[in-house]
This record gives structure tokens, C-alpha cells and sequence, in this order.
């Protein structure tokens, strides 16, 4: 072992364990905590069991790993990795020299350690001279290992300065780094490289040439510079090299990806600083390379007696290294015979290819987007060997891992039969079928694979059971309850897997639930407080309610009361408590239900204020105005925390408890005002205020004197209001009644006749009963027509009530529809005095009979036989009838109705009535 290099050797692989011929071993190894790969270092054939590995860091610790592999491929790496460093050497040269502080007389130098120290750095070694003086004749100072500044005074103003900067190590003194500084102090940033491009002949796959031309130094010389690279098209800036010397012009860029474009730029540093970032470069692509990575053979299934399925998964898109062509399948019958002699050969890369091309049969598959491809005309009962490469216009990719596959039977062409599930508790379900059809069983069945999971779950939770009986039922235990679980089945035999069924779905029955998931309290007094907690984490089937018990720890005064509450359904999970009792300690216990209850979830709480909570409100007062409740109090002690609210809780008469009433009041009110509509009717209410702050709810005020939630009825509301207000009504109602009547008792009718005498016939009409006047008729003969005249014009006159009119047994109509009886008719009301002049008109002139109210009573039979003849010895009040008034040149004649009322308001007649006689009818009057 030296300084570049380590001896590695192991020892065999015990023989039950190496499951075939040892082809050789793989040495991987890297640097300890880096993250860089492994390096692989490949030794062929199983008699040497040693390597020398060769250019390695110096004073590096490395970690050593070694593997055997067959043909096959890969057995595990020896573990645990061995630890081993490379020897010490003399340091590389420092890094990064810089002058910050230049002055005409004096230069402070400062640089960081060798990028390889290749030991324990133990000091550094300053050196300087004039550039003009004697090359061999340097000033030189040596400072500790932990020193990484020098300052030189002394120096010549406007002078050039050599100088070596060199570390040490146990093996001495290494390579300087050397720089040149100019004392002045007329120094500026440097300008950025000009000009950069990179030739295309200089492009490779995975690196490529850039050149430059250096900008100005801005009379500082420049150090080194900075290279940066961008990968397109969305890639970031990345520093490729920080290191590069100011004496160079190009640089080979390496440690790129094949076929991809960047873009370049780069940075000069000076003893002032850092230069702007030069122009970027136009896009660079790298040219293609082969493919790192050789596609996954996933599964090889005979399909029939004389063909396999391959199937794998593509290469990485970055390992392809540019455009996928297609793929190449390799193949041939294995000859176990000559195995042994085979098995001694080299592995590589190369060499397998080589192989692979000269002794097995390719196919090529063009179509970069298959998966699978069917290998046919393969010889029955034969063992063989199948490879796979990805390709690319360069090239190939190494060839995948070999995988084995017997031809001459083929797997099951199709999936199990009627696949039925069948629930038998909350945590097993039942799961029959038939076997897939005699035809496509390819070989004899020598078992099942049973693949389930939970719905919408299936990466989480598919389990595999495999049953190497030919039965056609199996029980799958263990199972989630209440659960839906997906299940699909497949066959196999001899030659492997057949295809999976359709996934069928089965649920497990409902169970007891777990426990709710927390139990929290919040809202704490010293009566009351919120229990809430969380929903169970399986609830193993529906959950209708839950089971909330509480109770003391501890008996109070010699009783423990427990309570129990059942709340329905799954959405309510707190519940408001309000029986307890200050300063007592509390267990809560819930439970949830869905066919039984589960277990419990377990809490305590003490009621009342904890430590830190807040005093009590004080100077608290209440009083009402209108329909609003105004509650105001003074704040008491803060606690321990600022007050960050207030809570008023209530008390009613008919119940004695306090809840909470108003909260989230801020911490800054003294006072709140209440709407009446959001109390009760009736009742009266105790108020309390409490402070919050973030410790919990402090001690309440002392309670409110008690006040009512009636509200103040105004006066229109009364109920004596509204009797009065009925009863104005109603006497209004009566005197407008009353004026009507009087008013329809002084109206005055007017008649006019042939003659130029106007007679006045004074009738006296009483009130009947209910106040209105009634009128009764008399026979008498009619040879004209009548009708009522007012003064304002004709009107017909009102229907006679029936009951009101008398008529005698002698009255007998002869003639109707127009034709005057000729027996004397006459209609009589209360007799009264004739004048002269109505004497004189016993003889009326006869006019055709016209229509009026008489005749048309008389006309009808059941009007006429209605009437009744006065009593005899009444005095005949009018010798004529109604008429009408004559028009053209005969002046208007008219009669004068004079309407009386008795003082009794009894219709009274001059005459005694006849015996049967009827007494007028109420509401007659309106025939006047």
C-alpha cells in the first residue's frame, strides 16, 4: 500500500452458497461520505482472489466492497464496507491567491489550503522578490497551519512582486502556488473574456474545447477564472470550474451529457474583485453517445409449447444518450454440458457481446414503444438463455441480466372461472372459482396465486396468497372490517403464471369501532365546560352515535354520580356539559358505536379556572331599555396572560343552570347589549360575565339581580285600549245609523194631477218594533194608473212588503194585465183630513192604464188575494189614485206625503184593526 494505491483480497464464497460457477468478482470502492458512485474494478475467473487498486487520492480513507457474480449475474456485497486510507505525501500547491489590500509600500496576501493536501497540513511557506531582481533571492517567512493571510511591507512603490505561497506535510515541503502583484494603488475590476466559442470539430459526447481572449486586468493581474455552464432548456447556471489559471485561453469542458445543449460563460477574478459574467456562448449540443443502460427484462412466459412472451421495461430517457432505435433480443439453448468450461470466461461488457453475437440468434425490434416481444419456433423442452440491448445510431447498450425459461409447456392461456366472493365475518371473506377451461390449462395446474387489496388503496395494500393445491376455494383472513376488497386470481403450472382475472370486489361485515382518535376540553368553568373529541381511526363499519360518561374521581360528600349520554348519529362529537361542581376532578369516557359500542377513549379534566386564568369581572349591572338588555361590568384581574375576550353566560328561572349565552366578545368591551327577542317570554334571567385569556376562562361575577324578558307593551297594544276603541266604533256606528233614519223619515214626495188644486195628504207612520216606519193600504177604486212624483223627476215606487198591506174578502180583481176592476178599489192608510180641493177630484179624467207599482201588484194573483180590507169605518183619505204627471200643456199636479212618528214607535191607525188583521212588517217604510 502506498500513497496512490491499495491492496485488496477476500476470501471464497462458501460453496452451498454460490448457487452455480463463480465467474469472478467485483471490487467496488469510493471515497468515504461521497457521493459519487462506486468505482468497479473486475476480476475474471474464480482462482484469484486479490486486486491492487491504483491512482487513489492521497491520505483519502476509502470504503472497499467486493462481490462474487455467476452467470446469472450479481450476489450481495460483502458487508460491512472496509475502511481503508492511502498514505500521506507531500501537499499540493495552495488555491485561490489574492492581494485584497494593495498600497504603494505594502501588499497583504491571502490563500486557502491545497485542494489535495495529501496529509496533515503543518505550515505554510511565504516567499517574495522583485520580478526585476535576482530570480534565486527570496524573502522568505514561515506562519502556522492555521494562518491562511501574509502582509509584506517594506516593498517598492509601483514595483512588480513575486510571489510563492507552498504548504508542508509530515513528507515535506510541496509545490508553490505563484502569483505577481504591482504596488499601486490605481486598481479596478478586470473586464470579463471576449470572444468565446467553442469549434465544432472540438464537440464530443461528453465534453467539448472552449476558447477565449482575455479581457483587461484592470492594473491588477488577474488570478484565475470562473466557468460557468447552463443546461437547455431550463436548466440553472452551475459553476463548472472555479479554478482555472489566468495563464490559460481554453479549457476542455468535460463531465457532460451526451446529445444535450448548453450554453457557457465565463468570469475573471482579480485582487479587486470579480469581473461581470461574460457573453454568453450560442447553444452548444453534445453529440451522441450509446446507451448506459440496457432495458429491465421484467418477465419471459411461454405462451404456447414453442414460444415465449419477453417482456421489460425501457432504459432511463437520460441514459439513452441520444435517439432510442429500437431494441435487440439475444437467445439460445443453454448446453448444460459444456457450462462448466463456459463459465471460466471473461465477463465484460465487450466480450459478452461478443459472444452473445456469435453464439445466440437476435431479434431486432424497431418500435422503441414496445414492452414485450413473442420469441417463436423455439425447440420443445429446451432450457434457454435470453438477453436484451437498447441501440441507438452509435451503438448498443451493455446487455441486460440473462434470464432462464424452459420451453415445452406453456402457462395457463386464461384466468380462473366464476370467481365468486363471499363475506363470512368482519375480518375473512370466502373466495371460490373454477379452473380456467381443460383447453387452455397448457400442462397440468399445480396451483393458484390469490392477489387482493383494499379499494383505492392497491399500492398500500395488495397482499399476495399463493395455494399450491389444485382447490378452487380459499379463506383470506385477517382482513379490515367493513372494508371493500378488490381480489383476482391466476393460475399456474409447470411453465409458469397465467393471466389474472378481472378484479371481483367483497366486503367485510361491520365490527365494534376503535376508540376516538382524542378527547379534548375547551370552554372550562366552574360549572360548565365542551368535551369534543375525534372520530374513531377504524370505524370498522357506520358509526350511529356515541357513549359520553362522566363522573368524579372522587366521591363528593360521600356520592359519585354518573351520568351517561347517548347521542345519535356520527356528525355531533362534542357535547356541552353544565352540572359540575368547581374545584372537582372529572373522568370522561366516550366510546363510539356502529353494531356494538368499541372501546373507550379516556380523559380527565378538574372544572373551574386553572392557574394563570383570569379574575373575576366586577361592579357588574343590568338594567332594560325598551326591548334592548343592557349588561355592563368592570374588568378585574388579567391573570398571567393579556385578557383575550369575554363570555356572558345565563341563567333562566324555569331551568336553575348556567350556559353560555354571549362569546367572543372582545377584550376591550364593558358592557353588551341583548335584544328581548332572544329571550323567553315570561322568564326571568340571572347574567354572569367571564374573562378569557390564553390560559382558559377565568372566575365568573357575581350573579345579575334577576330580570324579566317581558317587554314593555306600548299603550295601542293594551287590551283595555282596544276594548275602548270598540266601543267608540260602535257608538259612531249607531249615530250614523240613527242620522240615516231621521234623514229618510223628512223626505217629502210630491204627486201632481189634472187639476190646478194641490191637496196635502198628512198620513201618520209610526216606527214598528225595530224603529222603521211602516205603511198600510186601503182599497179604493183606481181608474188610472199611479206612480210617486218627486220633485226632481218620476220614480217608481218601492216593492210593498206583503205582510204590511190588508185587504177584505170583497175585494175581488176581475179584470188583470192592465184593466181596472170596476168594483171600487181604494188603498187607505191612516185616514186623515181631505182638503177642499181633493174633493173636488172624485172625477178624474180616465187615461190609458199604464204600468205603475200598484197595478203590477195587483195584476198577480198572489199579490192581490195578499191584500186585506181595512177595518170598516175607516175614513177614505184619498178619492183618487196616484197619478202621473200630464205632460204638454197641463200644468204639473202634486200630492204631498206628511209622515209622523208617535212618541211610543208604534204604528197607530184612526180605526180599530179587524179582527185577523196583520200589524205592518218592519222596513215597510222604504215604500214611502
Amino acid at each position: 500500500m502506498s500513497s496512490s494505491r491499495i491492496l485488496v483480497t477476500w476470501g471464497p464464497v462458501p460453496e452451498h452458497e454460490q448457487n452455480g460457477n463463480i465467474l469472478g468478482y467485483k471490487v467496488l470502492y469510493k471515497e468515504k461520505d461521497s457521493d459519487s458512485e462506486a468505482q468497479v474494478n473486475v476480476v475474471k475467473g474464480n482462482l484469484t482472489q486479490s486486486v491492487l487498486l491504483r491512482n487513489l487520492r492521497k491520505y483519502v480513507q476509502y470504503e472497499i466492497q467486493v462481490l462474487a457474480f455467476t452467470r446469472i449475474g450479481d450476489g450481495q456485497l460483502s458487508s460491512p464496507a472496509v475502511l481503508e486510507r492511502t498514505k500521506d505525501d507531500v501537499p499540493g500547491p495552495p488555491m485561490r491567491l489574492v492581494f485584497p489590500e494593495v498600497r504603494l509600500t505594502e501588499v497583504r496576501v491571502v490563500w486557502q489550503p491545497p485542494v489535495d493536501p495529501n496529509g496533515i497540513i503543518m505550515g505554510y511557506q511565504v516567499a517574495y522578490r522583485l520580478d526585476s531582481g535576482d530570480p534565486n533571492q527570496f524573502i522568505t517567512v514561515e506562519v502556522g497551519p492555521d494562518t491562511r493571510h501574509f502582509t509584506a511591507s517594506n516593498l517598492t512603490p509601483e514595483s512588480a512582486y513575486i510571489f510563492r505561497i507552498s504548504a508542508k506535510t509530515e513528507q515535506g515541503w510541496g509545490a508553490p502556488a505563484q502569483a505577481v502583484v504591482i504596488t499601486t494603488e490605481i486598481r479596478e475590476r478586470p473586464q470579463p473574456p471576449r470572444q468565446l466559442r467553442v469549434p465544432q470539430d472540438h464537440v464530443q459526447s461528453r465534453k467539448l474545447q472552449l476558447n477565449w481572449v482575455p479581457g483587461g486586468d484592470g492594473s491588477s493581474p488577474v488570478r484565475y477564472f470562473t466557468l460557468q455552464t447552463r443546461e437547455l432548456p431550463n436548466g440553472d447556471w452551475l459553476t463548472h470550474s472555479s479554478a482555472i489559471s489566468h495563464n490559460y485561453t481554453s479549457w476542455e469542458v468535460d463531465r457532460l451529457k451526451p446529445f444535450t445543449s448548453y450554453k457557457l460563460r465565463m468570469m475573471a477574478t482579480n485582487d479587486v474583485g470579480d469581473s461581470k459574467y461574460s457573453q454568453e456562448t450560442d447553444a452548444i449540443t453534445t453529440l451522441q453517445d450509446v446507451p448506459d443502460e440496457a432495458p429491465t427484462i421484467q418477465a419471459v412466459k411461454p405462451s404456447t409449447t414453442t414460444s415465449v412472451l419477453v417482456q421489460w421495461q425501457t432504459p432511463k430517457e437520460e441514459s439513452v444518450n441520444g435517439v432510442l432505435v429500437g431494441y435487440r433480443l439475444y437467445y439460445r439453448e443453454l448446453q448444460y454440458d459444456s457450462a462448466p468450461q463456459e463459465s471460466k470466461r471473461a465477463v465484460n461488457s465487450s466480450l459478452l457481446r461478443t459472444e452473445l453475437t456469435a453464439k445466440s440468434t437476435v431479434k431486432t425490434v424497431s418500435n422503441p414503444s414496445l414492452t414485450e416481444f413473442e420469441l417463436t419456433q423455439l425447440q420443445k423442452y429446451r432450457r434457454y438463455e435470453i438477453v436484451m440491448t437498447a441501440y441507438n445510431v452509435i451503438g448498443e447498450s451493455p446487455p441486460s441480466a440473462p434470464v432462464e425459461v424452459f420451453v415445452g409447456e406453456a402457462a395457463p392461456s386464461v384466468a380462473p372461472q366464476n370467481i365468486q366472493i363471499n363475506t363470512l365475518s368482519s375480518t375473512q371473506l370466502e373466495v371460490q372459482w373454477e379452473p380456467p377451461p381443460a383447453e387452455t390449462q397448457n400442462g397440468i395446474i399445480q396451483g393458484y396465486k390469490i392477489l387482493y387489496w383494499e379499494m383505492d388503496s392497491q399500492n398500500e395494500t395488495e397482499r399476495v396468497k399463493i395455494l399450491f393445491r389444485p382447490e378452487t376455494n380459499m379463506r383470506l383472513k385477517n382482513l379490515t372490517s367493513y372494508t371493500y376488497y378488490m381480489v383476482k386470481l391466476s393460475a399456474f403450472n409447470a411453465a409458469g403464471d397465467g393471466p389474472f382475472s378481472e378484479p371481483r370486489r367483497g366486503r367485510t361485515l361491520q365490527a365494534a369501532p376503535s376508540a376516538p382518535s382524542f378527547i379534548s376540553f375547551s370552554e372550562v368553568t366552574s360549572s360548565t365546560l365542551n368535551v369534543s373529541w375525534g372520530f374513531p381511526l377504524s370505524p370498522n363499519g357506520v358509526v350511529e352515535g356515541y357513549r359520553v360518561v362522566y363522573e368524579p374521581t372522587a366521591a363528593i360528600q360521600g356520592v359519585t354520580k354518573v351520568v351517561t349520554v347517548d347521542i345519535r348519529g356520527s356528525w355531533q362529537r362534542w357535547l356541552k356539559v353544565r352540572d359540575l361542581t368547581k374545584g372537582v376532578t372529572y373522568c370522561f369516557r366516550v366510546q363510539a358505536k356502529t353494531i356494538a359500542y368499541g372501546p373507550e377513549a379516556e380523559a380527565n379534566i378538574t372544572a373551574g379556572p386553572v392557574k394563570g386564568s383570569p379574575g373575576s369581572p366586577v361592579e357588574m349591572s343590568i338594567s332594560k331599555t325598551g326591548s334592548m338588555l343592557n349588561i355592563q361590568w368592570t374588568p378585574g384581574e388579567t391573570g398571567a396572560g393579556h385578557v383575550t375576550g369575554y363570555v356572558i353566560e345565563a341563567r333562566p328561572s324555569d331551568e336553575g343552570m348556567w350556559d353560555t349565552f354571549v362569546r367572543h366578545l372582545p377584550p376591550t368591551s364593558t358592557s353588551h347589549s341583548v335584544s328581548l327577542d332572544r329571550l323567553r317570554q315570561g322568564i326571568s334571567y340571572q347574567f354572569r360575565v367571564l374573562a378569557v385569556n390564553e390560559f382558559g376562562y377565568g372566575e365568573p361575577s357575581a350573579p345579575s339581580a334577576a330580570m324579566s324578558a317581558q317587554m314593555d307593551t306600548p299603550f295601542y297594544e293594551e287590551w283595555w285600549f282596544l276594548i275602548v276603541l270598540a266601543l267608540c266604533g260602535l257608538i259612531l256606528l249607531l249615530l250614523v245609523v240613527f242620522g240615516l233614519v231621521l234623514h229618510g223619515q223628512n223626505r217629502k214626495y210630491k204627486s201632481c194631477g189634472t187639476g190646478k188644486a194641490v191637496s196635502t195628504v198628512e198620513e201618520t207612520v209610526t216606527l214598528d218594533n225595530g224603529g222603521f216606519t211602516a205603511l198600510e193600504l186601503n182599497s179604493r177604486p183606481i181608474h188610472v194608473k199611479g206612480v210617486f212624483l218627486r220633485k226632481n223627476g218620476t220614480r217608481s215606487p218601492p216593492r210593498p212588503n206583503p205582510a204590511g198591506l190588508r185587504y177584505s174578502d170583497e175585494d175581488i180583481c176581475s179584470n188583470y194585465n192592465g184593466v181596472v176592476s170596476t168594483e171600487s178599489t181604494a188603498l187607505t192608510e191612516r185616514p186623515a183630513e181631505m182638503s177642499e180641493s181633493e174633493a173636488t177630484d172624485s172625477e178624474c179624467e180616465e187615461e190609458p192604464i199604464k204600468h205603475s207599482f200598484v197595478n203590477h201588484y195587483m195584476s198577480d194573483p198572489s199579490y192581490f188575494n195578499s191584500w186585506k180590507r181595512q177595518q170598516k169605518g175607516l175614513k177614505q183619505t184619498l178619492a183618487c189614485s196616484y197619478e202621473e204627471c200630464a205632460s204638454g200643456d197641463t200644468e204639473s199636479y202634486y200630492q204631498t206625503v206628511v209622515t209622523q212618528h208617535s212618541v211610543g214607535g208604534v204604528y197607530t191607525p184612526a180605526g180599530q184593526p179587524a179582527p185577523g188583521s196583520r200589524t205592518p212588517v218592519t222596513g215597510f217604510s222604504s215604500f214611502v
